[in-house]
């Protein structure tokens, strides 16, 4: 009866992964459909003819094509992503007609007498006349419409390009918004702090305290704290305003009030990179818990909720602040400041994206929001094969009146692809090592 019980609870638990795993791969399928749907409005906006909109890859399932503008609509086997096809997008066709090439037999003259009656005869029956001469109806393919991406006027490509960031962003600063003033923001709090004999308790921290802003900073990422403190040395006092715990109501449940408190600092705080906050807590006084040779520090997240407006404005604050983060790792690891290994690849954000959104809706809000904003910015960047880098060399040929060589383009993005792929796995693999 025992292995039957758990049995039933390793069913449960691989079920439950599968399904959390299922819904990571859900939120960046949408994320990446809602991405490329933002580069076919602009283009259609715009006037510029899309080949085929298409949600995932490989065998199509279903496709439909508009018997309007001649765009096809399909829905495919593998759900990692999509794509916006766009006529002439790498532009390719424009040099080829600069060097067409010779067509066989053209030094043998004109067609004879007999070509062209025979030729009459082929454009005859492809009309739809039958062998009685009776004519049948010809459906009629529908009309492509609009120009070629490389055709079209480089502030239109530039807008078709940052599009899908932008929608991107937009997505993910109304499921912020959602999650926010549905559950409040996630705050850092204090699960336990670290007694000490040697500084007043009116100058430490308590238990249960949410922060809500360092030395006048609204506190929004782990990092805000470094940077509010960085610098600052053993015994000088720091301001921030928590909510602190001042008593419980007649049901038992906490009774919570605003106020400024000064934490005096228990060492000085030197902050290396954005992964180095250990120096950070132990200097605020936050308990240690050591377990075996790792440990942790006792924090906590808690829900606080703010006026409507504030919240509003927390919302596209936050969504910055991801942003800026993005701009600073990156700088870091070019500096050397900040190794691989505290990155990860694909399948360290498809895990940790289960492990967050499987918890509850908020958890799932929180992290699409924080995939959205990651998604738009990342695409953005100047790297080969990115929307950003695509923006470049249009913003180029704009100033130079003429492309760079479209061919020297595309081997660019198509190494720049595969490093970036390579880079995906090395990061995935780090973690792991």
């Amino acid at each position: 009866m025992q292995n039957n019980v758990s049995m039933g609870h390793l069913l449960l638990n691989a079920w439950s992964t599968v399904g959390s795993v299922a819904l990571a791969i859900l939120i960046l399928l949408v994320m990446i459909t809602i991405h490329e749907f933002g580069h076919y409005l602009a283009g259609r906006l715009l006037g510029f003819r899309i080949e085929e909109f298409s949600v995932g890859f490989g065998p199509a399932l279903f496709k439909r094509r508009s018997k309007k503008t001649g765009e096809l609509f399909a829905l495919r086997l593998i759900p990692l992503g999509g794509y916006c096809a766009f006529a002439g997008e790498d532009g390719l066709e424009d040099e080829a007609e600069k060097c067409p090439p010779q067509e066989p037999f053209a030094d043998m003259g004109a067609p004879s007498a007999a070509g062209k009656a025979a030729e009459g005869d082929a454009q005859t029956l492809s009309a739809g006349e039958g062998a009685e001469g009776e004519e049948r109806p010809v459906s009629e393919a529908p009309v492509p419409r609009g120009g070629e991406f490389t055709k079209m006027a480089p502030w239109k490509r530039i807008v078709v390009l940052i599009s899908g960031a932008l929608m991107n962003y937009f997505l993910a600063v109304l499921l912020l918004i959602a999650c926010f003033f549905a559950y409040g923001q996630t705050m850092v709090a204090v699960y336990r702090a670290q007694p000490s004999d040697d500084i007043p308790a009116g100058y430490c921290l308590k238990d249960y305290d949410v922060f809500l802003e360092a030395e006048g900073r609204k506190l929004y990422l782990t990092t805000d704290f470094a940077q509010a403190i960085n610098g600052k040395k053993e015994g000088d006092l720091v301001e921030f305003l928590v909510s602190r715990v001042v008593g419980t109501d007649a049901e038992g449940r906490y009774l919570r009030e605003e106020m400024t408190v000064k934490v005096e600092l228990r060492a000085a705080v030197n902050v290396r990179n954005s992964a180095d906050l250990d120096g950070v807590w132990r200097a605020l006084g936050i308990a240690y818990e050591t377990e075996g040779e790792s440990g942790t520090w006792m924090l906590a997240n808690a829900s606080y909720r703010f006026g409507f407006w504030e919240t509003l404005g927390r919302a596209f604050a936050y969504s910055f602040k991801i942003a800026g983060s993005i701009f600073k790792v990156l700088g870091e690891l070019l500096t050397g400041q900040l190794g691989l290994s505290a990155l990860g690849g694909p399948v360290t954000t498809i895990t940790l994206t289960s492990q967050i959104a499987g918890r509850s809706l908020r958890g799932f809000l929180e992290i699409a929001g924080f995939l959205g904003v990651n998604l738009a910015v990342f695409n953005l960047l100047p790297i080969p094969a990115l929307d950003g880098s695509k923006v470049v060399f249009t913003a180029i040929e704009w100033v130079r009146k003429k492309p760079i060589s479209r061919k020297v383009e595309a081997v660019i993005h198509a190494v720049g692809f595969l490093l970036l792929l390579g880079f995906a796995v090395l990061v995935d693999i780090l973690q792991f090592v």
